[in-house]
């Protein structure tokens, strides 16, 4: 810890303190460990030290005049009282005497109370900015974990919003009067797949699909609804690791065209707009 560090100027306002005995136990054991390895401190200490342990001789040193004792003995009735001159001790005197010891020791009492009261006044502010800090960082975090919290409810949210908005959407066309379910049963690249088309003209169409081989690089699945006229495209398929696919597209253009069949292909990446490559898929409508 070095001079003017702040933990440092924390400890060196206690010295006054310290001297007095004033701080708590913990407090002055935490002085006296700063203090073994502060030679500023240790300065400090031993100057208000010296100033406590002068208070008690802070007047000037004033001697009784001869003729006190005579007086004393004399009042007592002692016979050596009689072969002295008594001489009096004048009110002056006295006050001169009095004067003297309380400027001593009121120059060394102020010393040591303008330190100590120094030290205690900003030790008190030190420990009450230590707490102001420590309650300012506890709001910090707190403020901080309801705003990780916040944050992490709203994208709670919106992806419970996004799957009620997805699954309205499913059920909107399965709910369909108009909707048309389509089997579809997988060709000899695939023959394990397997997949259900369901189509309506006016609300869209969902299409779900399981054990489709990986697609290799540069290469994507494409849904058709085949009508008598043409492959009508529905849109590129999102296919998991597992082979699986639930997706809505919206309803294709059929130009009023009847579906005879639903099939899925695979093209080169992007799409094309008629199919190319293998069927992995294909069910006929009825």
């Amino acid at each position: 810890m070095t001079a003017h560090d702040p933990e440092h100027d924390r400890l060196h306002e206690a010295t006054g303190l310290y001297v007095l005995g004033a701080l708590a136990p913990d407090e002055r054991a935490e002085f006296e460990r700063h203090a073994a390895s502060c030679q500023e401190c240790t300065n400090e200490l031993r100057l208000l030290a010296s100033v406590a342990s002068a208070l008690p001789f802070g007047a000037t040193q004033v001697d009784p005049p001869p003729a006190l004792r005579n007086r004393v003995l004399a009042a007592a009735g002692h016979p050596a009282a009689a072969r002295s001159n008594v001489t009096t001790f004048t009110p002056r005197q006295v006050h001169t005497s009095l004067a003297a010891f309380r400027t001593g020791w009121l120059s060394a009492a102020a010393l040591l109370l303008v330190a100590v009261s120094a030290g205690a006044y900003a030790w008190a502010l030190r420990s009450d900015a230590q707490a102001l800090r420590a309650e300012i960082a506890t709001l910090q975090g707190n403020l901080r974990d309801a705003l990780a919290r916040l944050d992490r409810s709203e994208q709670q949210a919106t992806v419970a919003a996004r799957n009620v908005a997805v699954a309205e959407g499913r059920l909107a066309v399965l709910l369909a009067s108009d909707m048309t379910q389509v089997n579809l049963e997988g060709q000899p690249v695939a023959p394990r797949a397997a997949g259900r088309a369901f189509l309506s003209r006016s609300r869209g169409l969902v299409f779900t699909a399981s054990a489709l081989p990986p697609a290799p690089a540069g290469r994507i699945y494409q849904l058709w609804v085949v009508t008598a006229r043409a492959p009508v495209s529905a849109g590129l398929l999102d296919v998991d690791p597992s082979g699986s696919v639930a997706q809505q597209f919206p309803a294709p253009d059929l130009s009023g065209a009847a579906p005879a069949a639903v099939a899925v292909t695979l093209e080169p990446a992007g799409g094309v707009p008629a199919p190319t490559g293998d069927k992995y898929l294909v069910g006929v409508a009825h």
